[in-house]
Protein backbone atom coordinates (compact mmCIF):
# COMPACT_ATOMS: atom_id res chain seq x y z
CA UNK A 1 0.00 0.00 0.00
CA UNK A 2 1.30 3.43 -0.98
CA UNK A 3 0.53 6.43 1.23
CA UNK A 4 0.66 10.04 0.10
CA UNK A 5 1.05 12.78 2.70
CA UNK A 6 0.72 16.49 1.93
CA UNK A 7 2.84 18.90 3.99
CA UNK A 8 2.94 22.70 4.05
CA UNK A 9 5.68 25.16 4.95
CA UNK A 10 4.29 27.75 7.37
CA UNK A 11 5.50 30.30 9.90
CA UNK A 12 6.68 28.44 12.99
CA UNK A 13 3.98 28.31 15.66
CA UNK A 14 6.34 29.89 18.23
CA UNK A 15 6.82 33.03 16.11
CA UNK A 16 4.72 36.14 16.65
CA UNK A 17 3.12 36.98 13.32
CA UNK A 18 3.58 40.56 12.09
CA UNK A 19 1.45 42.34 9.51
CA UNK A 20 3.20 44.34 6.78
CA UNK A 21 3.08 48.10 7.10
CA UNK A 22 1.02 48.41 3.91
CA UNK A 23 -1.45 45.77 5.21
CA UNK A 24 -1.08 43.65 2.07
CA UNK A 25 -0.19 40.51 3.99
CA UNK A 26 2.01 38.93 6.65
CA UNK A 27 5.70 39.78 6.91
CA UNK A 28 7.78 36.69 6.05
CA UNK A 29 11.20 38.38 5.94
CA UNK A 30 13.73 36.66 8.23
CA UNK A 31 10.95 34.63 9.87
CA UNK A 32 11.50 31.07 11.04
CA UNK A 33 9.48 28.62 8.97
CA UNK A 34 8.62 25.00 9.76
CA UNK A 35 6.24 22.19 8.85
CA UNK A 36 2.58 22.78 9.63
CA UNK A 37 1.96 20.99 12.99
CA UNK A 38 -1.11 19.12 11.71
CA UNK A 39 0.95 17.88 8.76
CA UNK A 40 3.64 16.61 11.15
CA UNK A 41 0.92 14.46 12.72
CA UNK A 42 -0.06 13.21 9.26
CA UNK A 43 3.54 12.23 8.47
CA UNK A 44 3.89 10.48 11.83
CA UNK A 45 0.72 8.47 11.26
CA UNK A 46 1.87 7.42 7.79
CA UNK A 47 5.26 6.34 9.12
CA UNK A 48 3.59 4.36 11.90
CA UNK A 49 1.42 2.57 9.33
CA UNK A 50 4.58 1.68 7.42
CA UNK A 51 6.32 0.46 10.58
CA UNK A 52 3.28 -1.71 11.32
CA UNK A 53 3.68 -3.39 7.94
CA UNK A 54 0.44 -1.95 6.55
CA UNK A 55 2.08 0.50 4.13
CA UNK A 56 5.02 -0.20 1.85
CA UNK A 57 5.87 3.35 0.78
CA UNK A 58 5.27 6.83 2.15
CA UNK A 59 5.47 9.69 -0.34
CA UNK A 60 5.37 13.29 0.91
CA UNK A 61 4.37 16.17 -1.33
CA UNK A 62 4.56 19.91 -0.81
CA UNK A 63 3.51 22.84 -2.95
CA UNK A 64 5.25 26.20 -2.89
CA UNK A 65 8.59 27.93 -3.02
CA UNK A 66 12.01 26.31 -3.37
CA UNK A 67 12.58 26.49 0.40
CA UNK A 68 9.75 23.99 0.88
CA UNK A 69 12.38 21.35 0.09
CA UNK A 70 13.56 21.82 3.68
CA UNK A 71 10.09 20.88 4.90
CA UNK A 72 10.12 17.79 2.73
CA UNK A 73 13.55 16.81 4.04
CA UNK A 74 12.16 17.04 7.57
CA UNK A 75 9.40 14.61 6.59
CA UNK A 76 11.95 12.31 4.98
CA UNK A 77 14.01 12.39 8.18
CA UNK A 78 10.90 11.35 10.12
CA UNK A 79 10.67 8.21 7.99
CA UNK A 80 9.05 9.03 4.64
CA UNK A 81 10.60 7.37 1.60
CA UNK A 82 10.31 9.93 -1.18
CA UNK A 83 9.47 13.59 -1.67
CA UNK A 84 7.78 15.63 -4.39
CA UNK A 85 7.82 19.43 -4.60
CA UNK A 86 5.40 21.21 -6.92
CA UNK A 87 7.45 24.37 -7.12
CA UNK A 88 5.80 27.74 -7.60
CA UNK A 89 6.09 31.25 -6.19
CA UNK A 90 2.38 31.87 -6.69
CA UNK A 91 0.04 32.35 -3.75
CA UNK A 92 -1.79 29.01 -3.71
CA UNK A 93 -5.34 29.01 -2.42
CA UNK A 94 -7.07 25.82 -1.17
CA UNK A 95 -8.81 24.99 -4.46
CA UNK A 96 -5.57 25.31 -6.42
CA UNK A 97 -3.80 23.15 -3.83
CA UNK A 98 -6.53 20.51 -4.08
CA UNK A 99 -6.33 20.48 -7.88
CA UNK A 100 -2.54 20.11 -7.82
CA UNK A 101 -2.78 17.32 -5.25
CA UNK A 102 -5.37 15.57 -7.41
CA UNK A 103 -2.94 15.67 -10.33
CA UNK A 104 -0.20 14.19 -8.13
CA UNK A 105 -2.59 11.51 -6.83
CA UNK A 106 -3.57 10.58 -10.39
CA UNK A 107 0.13 10.19 -11.18
CA UNK A 108 1.21 8.34 -8.02
CA UNK A 109 -1.95 6.24 -7.47
CA UNK A 110 -1.78 5.95 -3.65
CA UNK A 111 -4.33 3.94 -1.69
CA UNK A 112 -4.56 6.50 1.10
CA UNK A 113 -3.94 10.26 1.26
CA UNK A 114 -3.33 11.82 4.68
CA UNK A 115 -3.34 15.58 5.31
CA UNK A 116 -3.41 17.84 8.32
CA UNK A 117 -6.95 19.07 8.97
CA UNK A 118 -5.83 22.67 8.40
CA UNK A 119 -2.78 24.89 8.08
CA UNK A 120 -2.03 27.28 10.93
CA UNK A 121 -1.34 30.20 8.58
CA UNK A 122 -4.71 30.54 6.84
CA UNK A 123 -6.83 28.12 8.96
CA UNK A 124 -8.94 27.36 5.89
CA UNK A 125 -9.68 23.69 6.67
CA UNK A 126 -10.73 23.15 3.05
CA UNK A 127 -8.04 21.28 1.11
CA UNK A 128 -8.78 17.75 2.32
CA UNK A 129 -12.49 18.07 1.67
CA UNK A 130 -11.95 19.64 -1.77
CA UNK A 131 -9.48 16.91 -2.72
CA UNK A 132 -11.97 14.21 -1.71
CA UNK A 133 -14.65 15.88 -3.85
CA UNK A 134 -12.36 16.20 -6.89
CA UNK A 135 -11.28 12.57 -6.62
CA UNK A 136 -14.76 11.35 -5.63
CA UNK A 137 -13.15 9.40 -2.76
CA UNK A 138 -14.50 8.73 0.74
CA UNK A 139 -13.19 11.07 3.43
CA UNK A 140 -12.80 11.11 7.20
CA UNK A 141 -11.86 14.45 8.72
CA UNK A 142 -10.52 15.43 12.17
CA UNK A 143 -9.17 11.93 12.80
CA UNK A 144 -8.10 11.11 16.37
CA UNK A 145 -7.56 7.38 15.69
CA UNK A 146 -6.89 5.46 12.48
CA UNK A 147 -6.97 1.68 11.99
CA UNK A 148 -6.35 0.26 8.52
CA UNK A 149 -7.16 -3.34 7.65
CA UNK A 150 -7.33 -4.64 4.11
CA UNK A 151 -9.27 -2.28 1.88
CA UNK A 152 -10.98 -0.49 4.74
CA UNK A 153 -10.03 2.12 7.33
CA UNK A 154 -11.83 2.70 10.63
CA UNK A 155 -11.42 6.33 11.62
CA UNK A 156 -12.45 7.83 14.95
CA UNK A 157 -13.10 11.53 14.49
CA UNK A 158 -13.81 14.36 16.89
CA UNK A 159 -17.18 16.05 16.56
CA UNK A 160 -19.09 18.57 18.68
CA UNK A 161 -20.98 15.86 20.54
CA UNK A 162 -17.98 13.63 21.25
CA UNK A 163 -16.47 10.93 19.02
CA UNK A 164 -17.72 9.36 15.81
CA UNK A 165 -16.25 6.24 14.17
CA UNK A 166 -16.46 5.85 10.41
CA UNK A 167 -15.64 2.84 8.24
CA UNK A 168 -14.42 4.02 4.84
CA UNK A 169 -13.28 2.00 1.85
CA UNK A 170 -9.91 2.66 0.25
CA UNK A 171 -8.72 4.65 -1.60
CA UNK A 172 -9.70 7.48 0.73
CA UNK A 173 -8.76 10.85 2.24
CA UNK A 174 -8.01 11.31 5.95
CA UNK A 175 -7.31 14.62 7.68
CA UNK A 176 -5.60 14.52 11.07
CA UNK A 177 -6.46 16.20 14.37
CA UNK A 178 -4.15 17.05 17.26
CA UNK A 179 -4.86 14.00 19.40
CA UNK A 180 -4.09 11.40 16.73
CA UNK A 181 -0.44 11.00 17.79
CA UNK A 182 2.72 12.69 19.05
CA UNK A 183 5.16 13.33 16.16
CA UNK A 184 8.68 12.04 16.66
CA UNK A 185 11.86 14.07 16.59
CA UNK A 186 14.12 13.17 13.70
CA UNK A 187 17.44 11.71 14.86
CA UNK A 188 20.74 13.00 13.47
CA UNK A 189 21.43 9.77 11.52
CA UNK A 190 17.97 9.98 9.93
CA UNK A 191 18.51 13.65 9.07
CA UNK A 192 21.71 12.67 7.26
CA UNK A 193 19.96 9.79 5.48
CA UNK A 194 17.17 12.14 4.40
CA UNK A 195 19.64 14.15 2.33
CA UNK A 196 20.14 11.11 0.07
CA UNK A 197 16.47 10.21 -0.34
CA UNK A 198 14.90 11.09 -3.72
CA UNK A 199 13.14 14.42 -4.00
CA UNK A 200 11.55 15.34 -7.32
CA UNK A 201 10.77 18.94 -8.31
CA UNK A 202 8.00 19.50 -10.84
CA UNK A 203 6.26 22.52 -12.33
CA UNK A 204 2.52 23.14 -11.92
CA UNK A 205 2.24 23.67 -15.70
CA UNK A 206 3.39 20.09 -16.29
CA UNK A 207 0.38 18.92 -14.28
CA UNK A 208 -2.01 20.92 -16.44
CA UNK A 209 -3.57 22.75 -13.48
CA UNK A 210 -4.79 26.33 -13.43
CA UNK A 211 -3.57 27.85 -10.16
CA UNK A 212 -4.90 31.36 -10.71
CA UNK A 213 -6.34 32.76 -7.45
CA UNK A 214 -10.12 32.99 -7.09
CA UNK A 215 -10.01 35.31 -4.08
CA UNK A 216 -8.37 38.69 -3.58
CA UNK A 217 -7.09 39.84 -0.19
CA UNK A 218 -8.16 43.44 0.29
CA UNK A 219 -6.48 44.14 3.61
CA UNK A 220 -4.74 42.31 6.46
CA UNK A 221 -4.89 43.84 9.95
CA UNK A 222 -3.85 42.77 13.43
CA UNK A 223 -6.55 41.99 16.00
CA UNK A 224 -7.53 45.08 18.04
CA UNK A 225 -5.64 45.42 21.28
CA UNK A 226 -7.57 44.39 24.34
CA UNK A 227 -8.39 47.29 26.62
CA UNK A 228 -7.55 47.12 30.31
CA UNK A 229 -10.19 46.42 32.91
CA UNK A 230 -11.45 48.72 35.65
CA UNK A 231 -12.24 48.21 39.30
CA UNK A 232 -15.76 48.80 40.50
CA UNK A 233 -16.76 49.98 43.94
CA UNK A 234 -19.80 47.77 44.40
CA UNK A 235 -21.92 45.00 42.97
CA UNK A 236 -24.43 47.59 41.85
CA UNK A 237 -21.74 49.35 39.79
CA UNK A 238 -20.73 46.01 38.24
CA UNK A 239 -24.31 45.20 37.27
CA UNK A 240 -24.76 48.68 35.83
CA UNK A 241 -21.64 48.36 33.66
CA UNK A 242 -22.66 44.90 32.48
CA UNK A 243 -26.04 46.31 31.49
CA UNK A 244 -25.07 49.67 29.96
CA UNK A 245 -21.49 49.15 28.66
CA UNK A 246 -20.99 45.45 28.02
CA UNK A 247 -24.70 44.97 27.25
CA UNK A 248 -24.60 41.33 28.30
CA UNK A 249 -27.55 41.49 30.73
Amino acid sequence: MKLLVAVKRVIDYNVKVRVKADQTGVDLANVKMSMNPFDEIAVEEAVRLKEAGIATEVVVVSLGVTQAQETLRTALAMGADRGILVQTDADLQPLAVAKLLKAVVDKEAPQLVILGKQAIDDDSNQTGQMLAALLDWPQATFASKVAVAGNEANVTREIDGGLETLAISLPAIITTDLRLNEPRYASLPNIMKAKKKPLDVIDPASLGVDIAPRLTTLKVTEPPKRQGGVKVASVADLVAKLRTEAKVI
